[in-house]
């Protein structure tokens, strides 16, 4: 396959890129191409305004949840029948994961896709530095195409002047410069920036300033043709696999709205390959599940932030626990293990579950290797697993009398809650890589 593709990285964390990839995606789609957006890692939030930028759903890319094998492949399904792939990269360039070198960085995944590296710098307190920095991410990994620069927080024409001077001595094109633009500025809180959906005609103000920002100070042509200069990939597109058999179709309710933001495309897209019909709900507004629904995926994001809606919300909360307690299947990660405990925060939630939630003052962060203590209805007994906890709630107790995960790091300990047939625990996982997860879940709807 061939598709004009761009990664868009940068030195750390806060140096620009979700704007800039986000700017550069709006961008060319205003051009009226079809562009496919992607992200590097387990991140929901970023791929949330990459979708509103673009019209497609946004796409994670991690080698380390799904296998450096299937980046390739999930690549080219998210981007099927596009002109244009934006790729926007995670932390550094070449920070993967800890004690595992290049495994799941930035600069990983630009080699798994072949694909330039567009480096976003934040200029705003160096100039002639700026070559060295430069010169050191280009050479440091061969295998990593560095194709160009794109200026951030650029304090002035003469500023530019210097950086642009600076960096002929490396020989390292800048596609762009950027001046400091605080309307393109996204709001953040405990666990990073708003998520699309709580912010509505905010989040489109962002994105669109964010685009006149990059067609104002990128050379949008020129990385059009750098994208086009990506080589063919030899790779075969994923797909979900079909287990549906014949017979009625059990729905699976998921949820969204506001406080339920986290999900990975693919989830629904297995669920459905595997027979299910998927039906949204916002426990925030509808008072009844589904009709008809058989099983329930409560996903990631942000029900501290909306506790009390949640528990104003009774009507739904004892529809959840009615199916729960009847032993339908419920799968619940991080955000819908909260919805499910008796209280977060003194706010009374599902009770599906003996333990209460509360904020503290500590960040839960880091990719996990698991494996599955109890038999459930999303693994059998010892099915191993790699996800990702991203939480700043504890729950007491954290694990039930038949505890959902095993792990090993940050130290020995079981994890989550199973109990007839509810799954629920604080790890995020990425079902292309155990696409049998979806599969077993429906069966068991059934």
């Amino acid at each position: 396959m061939t598709v004009p593709r761009l990664v868009v990285a940068a030195p750390a964390s806060g140096s620009g890129k979700t704007t800039v990839a986000t700017g550069l995606m709006a961008a060319f789609a205003e051009r009226g191409l079809a562009v496919s957006p992607h992200k590097v890692g387990p991140d929901y939030i970023d791929p949330g305004y990459h979708a509103l930028a673009t019209g497609r759903p946004g796409r994670n890319l991690d080698a380390y949840m799904c296998g450096p094998e299937l980046v390739a492949p999930l690549f080219a399904h998210g981007s099927a029948g596009c002109e244009l792939a934006v790729v926007e990269g995670v932390m550094g360039l070449f920070d993967g994961v800890s004690g595992e070198g290049e495994l799941a960085s930035t600069a990983h995944v630009a080699k798994l896709l072949k694909a330039p590296v567009v480096l976003v710098v934040d200029a705003s307190s160096q100039s002639r530095s700026v070559a060295a920095l430069v010169h050191g991410f280009a050479s440091f990994d061969p295998q990593v195409r560095l194709a160009g620069v794109i200026l951030n927080k650029v304090g002035s024409e003469r500023h530019e002047q210097l950086l642009r001077e600076a960096l002929e001595e490396v020989g390292v094109p800048v596609y762009g410069a950027l001046r400091r633009a605080p309307q393109v500025a996204t709001p953040s809180r405990h666990l990073g920036l708003v998520p699309v959906a709580e912010r509505s005609a905010g989040a489109v103000d962002s994105v669109r300033a964010a685009a006149e920002m990059v067609r104002e100070g990128c050379d949008l042509e020129g990385l059009l043709a750098l994208a086009r200069t990506a080589p063919p990939l030899d790779t075969e597109r994923w797909s979900a696999p079909s287990h549906a058999p014949a017979g009625d179709r059990p729905v699976v309710a998921v949820a969204g709205g506001a406080a339920f933001t986290f999900s990975y495309a693919e989830h629904a897209e297995l669920l459905t390959a595997a027979g299910a019909d998927v039906a949204t709900f916002d426990p925030l507004h509808d008072e009844q599940l589904p009709e008809g629904t058989a099983g329930i995926v409560i996903g990631g994001g942000f029900p501290e932030v909306y506790a009390a809606e949640l528990s104003a919300n009774v009507r739904l909360r004892k529809h959840v626990a009615a199916l729960a307690h009847g032993g339908a299947p419920v799968a619940a990660e991080c955000a819908g293990l909260l919805y499910l405990s008796r209280s977060l925060d003194g706010q009374e939630m599902c009770g599906v579950l003996d333990a209460d939630a509360r904020m503290s003052g500590r960040l839960t962060l880091g990719y996990r290797e698991a494996v599955a203590v109890s038999d459930s209805v999303l693994a059998p007994a010892g099915a191993r697993m790699r996800g990702h906890e991203f939480h700043r709630t504890v729950m007491e107790p954290g694990a039930g009398p038949a505890p959902a995960w095993g792990m090993r790091l940050p130290q020995p300990r079981v994890e989550g809650f199973v109990q007839q047939g509810v799954h629920a625990s604080y790890l995020h996982t990425h079902w292309a890589a155990r696409p049998d997860v979806a599969a077993r879940l429906v069966d068991r709807c059934r």
